[in-house]
């Protein structure tokens, strides 16, 4: 009996060292895995963060480029082959790649049809020829970034 007893024993003492081998092991890989999400979660925030900083900044630049643009239509033909004004010229050419290799991209509004989730409607205006709801004139260009909304295209429709 005695020798029973003492062979129980160190199996009794096996089993038990496996069972809390396996709750560590499960406690381990659950800790890991609370790990990784953590991890995961934080760089989507970060990234999240920094689409809005990107957004943040690059509303700012388009107000400047719509005041380069109506210098560059109001500039007349003798003011345009002026070396300064050919410099602004490249200002805003440079400015509108910057914008593009940043995912921005203009609304094209005249001619369409009046698009309350990409249009802001300033003004309407008779038209004859026009359909009423169309776009007559962008007052101020709309854009996109990486296909969401940046900033509404601000334009008069047709009555």
């Amino acid at each position: 009996m005695e020798e029973e007893k003492t062979t129980e024993e160190p199996q009794g003492q096996l089993e038990k060292a496996a069972k809390e081998r396996d709750e560590y092991l499960a406690g381990w890989q659950r800790s890991r895995a609370d790990l990784m999400n953590y991890k995961k979660e934080e760089m989507e925030r970060i990234g999240s963060l920094m689409r809005y900083a990107q957004e943040e900044l690059l509303l700012k630049l388009l107000p400047v480029l719509d005041n380069l643009e109506r210098a560059e239509k109001q500039a007349s033909q003798q003011d345009k082959e002026s070396s300064t004004v050919q410099g602004c010229f490249l200002v805003i050419s440079q400015l509108k790649e910057f914008l593009r290799n940043q995912g921005v991209e203009a609304l094209h509004t005249e001619g369409e049809k009046f698009n309350p989730e990409l249009h802001e409607a300033v003004g309407e205006e008779a038209a004859e020829g026009k359909e009423p709801g169309t776009v007559l004139e962008e007052v101020e260009r709309g854009y996109l970034l990486l296909g969401k909304l940046l900033r509404p295209a601000k334009v008069k429709i047709a009555k």
